[in-house]
């Protein structure tokens, strides 16, 4: 109903407006086609009593009318008022609602602000973890390179192995029993001597490895180059296998068995895989191939067998003390035996003082009771008291 219909005179003319002043203007055009009804009437004098009546129903038809118009008018303005209180109500509703929505809005927001930071530093940590496992993985990369350059000379390739067999035999053996760059009385000089117990032959370990025709077979890309790799292979380790035999193996002064160390788990398995007549070769020469395993299995049987022949030189000297020992368990046995005498002598006495307190007691019950009329004469001396046991 407060709806605008047009502006007059920068005055909005509503629909409740607009319906009034329609009524306004039926009602005074009806009143002036009454009036000039009435003054036609008036100035005719043919009119008849039909022209009044019809005046007098046209006047209840004005006032029914005008009535209606008030009525109308009344609803109108309660229509009004019921429109411009819902109105408001619906203002303050949709207020209430964008205003909580304004609230669930911002704690949205909040919370997804908050998950976007926890997010992002969760990405910048991840971030720093990739940072430093990209340097891990650099360094490594720089260490593999190193690693592939010692291998690749011939020089720092057998400070490699002698390193690690160095490493083996120390961390399992006694420095007593073990020397690096020995000479033997041929002027030879194994990577190690082994001293064996007992005036034994040392046992000669060599740790230098023809690695060069071995990476030949690695690195080959056709059947050809393959072909003349595993010849080239061969050769070499025939020959460093009769170079160790005919170097280290000396009888009276060294064992009849030497070892080969090959410093990689990978190479010895290639080994025994793909080369399995050099193995039997080495085998029938009397030198034994051996991984960093191996040889860490070899040193402890080695450490057992030092341990044994040691003890068995020292086996006067233990049974010596069994003998000492056998001597201090029998007198322990002997003044055990007298501390146990003691204790039944001890015991004994006890008793003994137990019986004369009891006698003390009773005989003081009886002083108490004053009985000493019919104390027992017995042992006792006429006039005295009974004397004590």
């Amino acid at each position: 109903m407060n709806t605008i219909l047009f502006v007059v005179s920068d005055h909005p003319v509503t629909v409740f407006e607009a319906c009034l002043f329609g009524g306004l203007f039926l009602l005074l055009l009806i009143f002036f086609t009454v009036r000039k009804s009435l003054t036609e009437a008036q100035k005719s004098s043919e009119i008849d009593e039909a022209a009044a009546e019809r005046i007098a129903e046209l006047e209840s038809h004005l006032s029914a009318m005008m009535k209606s118009q008030g009525e109308m008018t009344g609803r109108m303005q309660t229509m009004a008022e019921v429109f411009g209180s819902r109105q408001s109500d619906l203002m303050r509703a949709v207020n209430e609602r964008l205003d909580g929505m304004g609230h669930k809005l911002g704690l949205s927001m909040s919370d997804t602000s908050r998950q976007t930071h926890e997010g992002l530093r969760q990405v910048h940590e991840r971030l720093a973890v990739i940072d430093r496992a990209q340097k891990t993985i650099t360094d490594l990369s720089g260490q593999v390179g190193q690693l592939q350059a010692i291998l690749t000379n011939k020089q720092t390739r057998g400070a490699f192995g002698q390193g690690r067999m160095e490493a083996i035999i120390q961390d399992q053996l006694p420095s007593s029993v073990y020397s690096f760059q020995a000479t033997l009385s041929t002027g030879a000089r194994p990577d190690c001597l082994i001293h064996m117990p007992n005036g034994a032959p040392s046992l000669a370990i060599d740790a230098k490895f023809p690695l060069e025709a071995y990476n030949l077979i690695r690195e080959s890309k056709s059947d050809e180059q393959l072909k003349q790799a595993h010849a080239q292979f061969r050769r070499d380790f025939t020959k460093h296998i009769q170079d160790i035999s005919e170097k280290y193996l000396l009888p009276g002064e060294t064992q009849e068995t030497a070892f080969f160390f090959v410093p990689s788990e990978s190479i010895f398995a290639e080994l025994n895989e793909n080369f399995e007549d050099l193995v039997q070769k080495s085998h029938r020469a009397r030198v034994v191939i051996v991984s960093p395993s191996l040889l860490m299995l070899s040193v402890q049987v080695i450490q057992s067998v030092l341990r044994d022949a040691k003890m068995r030189e020292q086996a006067h000297l233990i049974q010596a003390e069994v003998g000492h020992l056998t001597k201090d368990i029998e007198r322990l046995n002997e003044r055990v035996g007298k501390l146990q005498t003691h204790f039944q002598q001890s015991n004994k006495d006890i008793d003994q003082i137990l019986i004369s307190t009891e006698k003390i007691s009773r005989r003081s019950r009886k002083i108490e009771d004053l009985e000493l009329g019919d104390l027992p004469a017995e042992n006792d001396i006429p006039g005295q008291l009974p004397s004590d046991i």
